[in-house]
């Protein structure tokens, strides 16, 4: 591997010490390396992204280079993360390892979603981690329709619902009282959030299932205002009438592995258990 590109990270690395750092290093190891502010603005032919900062700044990187050729490794500069895979204190190991092919990828899959308004058709970014429908304007329960390849399913009242990847299992939905999945599995796990009920639980689902979900009426059948939102980064609005359309995703994201560390030794250290 020779072709890399930097997410810089203006916040957690002000000072582009680290960005700087790995730079020189591949270029003094003979790597090209180009630093960029959004994965988006990528011009140039690379095989691998470095993202500095945290799993946030890894979804805005893996929305902005879905459908490409490239493997994502994150340099964790926060607190312990479930996809920052290098540390700053053996950064040149890690990145001898990176040039020397020393690693195995996981491809994560990930969902797409449209949305079916009265007078249009509009289209989120793909998702790893989940997307999610939430209450906008007044305090109103939200009232959702689910359906699965075309059969109702169950109708849920909640404050929202969200629509996640195993990748995603452990953030917003591992909040709303999901449950947690091995990242490497092939399934869509639906969460209601706040539920207004006492028999509404998480619903796992196979990963070519077809989701539609649809907004109801509120009380006295007032229109409902709500968002829909994919990885935290776009945010489209709905209301009620409308439809959203979620699959897995034609592309996944591919991310780099090079220690041994399994998921559960990440997952126990991120739960606070060191007995």
């Amino acid at each position: 591997m020779k072709k890399f590109g930097i997410v810089i990270n203006e916040t957690k690395d002000p000072g582009m010490e680290i960005t700087n750092r790995i730079s020189s290093y591949l270029s003094s190891h003979g790597a090209s390396c180009v630093a960029l502010k959004d994965s988006k603005e990528l011009k140039e032919e690379v095989e691998c992204m470095l993202v500095l900062g945290g799993d946030g700044t890894m979804l805005q990187a893996a929305g902005g280079i879905a459908g490409k050729e490239i493997s994502l490794i994150g340099v964790n500069l926060g607190t312990l993360g479930y996809l920052a895979e290098m540390e700053t204190e053996n950064l040149e190991e890690a990145l001898d390892r990176l040039l020397q092919d020393e690693y195995e990828v996981e491809e994560r899959i990930m969902l797409q979603g449209s949305i079916q308004g009265k007078n249009a058709v509009r289209e989120l970014s793909p998702a790893l981690n989940d997307i999610t429908i939430t209450r906008c304007g007044s305090l109103q329960i939200i009232s959702l329709k689910i359906s699965v390849n075309g059969q109702f399913l169950c109708r849920w009242n909640a404050d929202g619902i969200i629509i996640s990847t195993p990748t995603g299992s452990t953030g917003y939905n591992m909040s709303a009282g999901g449950p947690i999945v091995e990242p490497g599995a092939k399934l869509i796990v639906l969460t209601p959030i706040c539920a207004h009920t006492l028999n509404a639980r998480s619903i796992i689902l196979k990963a070519d299932d077809f989701v539609e979900i649809e907004i109801d009426s509120g009380h006295n059948g007032s229109i409902l205002q709500v968002a829909a939102n994919s990885d935290g980064n776009e945010q489209v609005s709905m209301e009620t009438g409308d439809k959203i359309c979620i699959s897995k995703a034609k592309n996944t994201t591919k991310i780099i592995k090079l220690s041994k560390v399994s998921f559960l030794e990440i997952l126990h250290k991120k739960m606070g258990d060191y007995k």
